[in-house]
């Protein structure tokens, strides 16, 4: 088992489910006990290492490795340490088949491990970067509100290129979607339901506006797409309404998934979604349920050091991918970000999540070849 599998293994073995899907004060709850261990780690290798405060009992480590010579640029390394929810048996990692299973392997403990292994390999070489600080940056609350990305950004740190650890199967992403959950409520009248033509159904409205969203609007979005990431779409991912078959229903409430692509904002979409709401005399409320803005990411292929990672990694031109995550947080704070790391996004979130050992490796190699190309 090489470094890298064995700190996947210690890590996913370590839960950090992320607070906000579990109840207060649950053992699995929080990210401290991986912070601690990859804290330990790097501190034994003779790596520096700071805790950066997000919110009570939880903090981003930046793990730092300095240039031999004063500091000109800076490489941030940022994968998150927070899951989703998982039974038990998910924190019990087992090998089998060339596959590593367990709770947080593909996403994204695998791109922590690769990270850490990576800079761990560069500390020790004789012809490291001599101008160049390298910082893992491993935050917190990524799966929820992205508290510990919007956190680094906002610290006023610096950097050339931010490489956020997420799975892209070893492979460098400059754009991705954003995401906006937006909360639509309906208002009726409430009648008995013998003389339902005393009331005014928000259920019936609320049909009429699920029908527009997944029909024409969603056509409209598949119209126009983006080079890399395709279409923008929309999902309705729930629906609440009424009390009882008697009673005609006076309020309705539906949640929807919007994927933006570049160019999107949060308040163009909600202001075209009101007026095409209207266009079909319904009057309908609707509200982002998004604690921070989570913009789509599109950052320039063509910069110096995104040219370079594509250059040494072999890699012809960038991808795109459909997910959000802290990429966009981090460009949104003036760093330049890219998408990278081990592990397919089809396995992440699953009862039986996994990762490649061969996609493991193959992205470490990458990510050392980068970084020791480095000035």
């Amino acid at each position: 088992m090489t470094r890298t599998q064995k700190l996947l293994r210690d890590l996913v073995a370590l839960p950090s489910v992320n607070p906000a899907f579990l109840p207060a004060g649950h053992p699995n709850a929080g990210e401290q006990a991986v912070q601690d261990y990859l804290a330990g780690t790097a501190k034994n290798a003779g790596l520096a290492i700071k805790f950066q405060k997000v919110a009570p009992g939880r903090s981003n480590l930046l793990v730092r490795l300095a240039p031999s010579s004063s500091v000109r640029h800076r490489i941030l390394l940022v994968p998150h340490l927070d899951t989703v929810n998982s039974a038990p048996a998910g924190f019990r990692p087992r090998v089998s088949n060339g596959r590593l299973f367990g709770r947080g392997a593909c996403d994204t403990k695998g791109s922590v491990a690769v990270m850490l292994s990576a800079l761990l390999e560069i500390a020790v070489l004789k012809n490291r970067p001599a101008k160049t600080e390298i910082v893992l940056a491993a935050v917190v609350d990524e799966e929820n509100a992205q508290l510990g990305s919007r956190t680094l950004a906002g610290s006023g740190i610096k950097a050339d290129l931010a490489i956020v650890g997420e799975p892209t199967g070893g492979e460098v992403v400059t754009a991705h979607k954003g995401s906006l959950w937006l909360r639509i409520e309906t208002q009726g009248r409430a009648a008995h339901g013998a003389m339902p033509e005393l009331g005014h159904n928000a259920v019936r409205d609320m049909a009429r506006v699920v029908e527009l969203l997944e029909g024409r609007y969603a056509r409209s979005l598949a119209r126009r797409k983006h080079p890399l990431l395709g279409p923008a779409t929309v999902n309705v991912g729930a629906i609440l309404g009424g009390t009882q078959p008697n009673i005609v229903p006076d309020h309705c409430l539906i949640r929807v998934d919007r994927r933006t692509i570049p160019g999107e904002t949060e308040s163009s979409v909600v202001k075209s979604l009101g007026v095409l709401i209207q266009s079909i005399g319904i009057n309908a409320a609707i509200a982002s349920e998004k604690t921070g803005p989570t913009l789509p990411l599109e950052t320039n292929p063509d910069l110096p050091l995104v040219g370079q990672f594509l250059r040494v990694t072999g890699q012809r031109a960038p991808r795109g991918v459909h997910y959000f995550c802290d990429a966009s947080v981090l460009a949104s704070g003036g760093i330049p970000s890219v998408v990278f790391g081990p592990g397919d996004i089809a396995q992440a979130h699953t009862a039986d999540e996994w990762i490649s050992l061969e996609s493991l490796e193959v992205a470490k190699t990458r990510l050392v070849r980068f970084l020791s190309s480095l000035s």
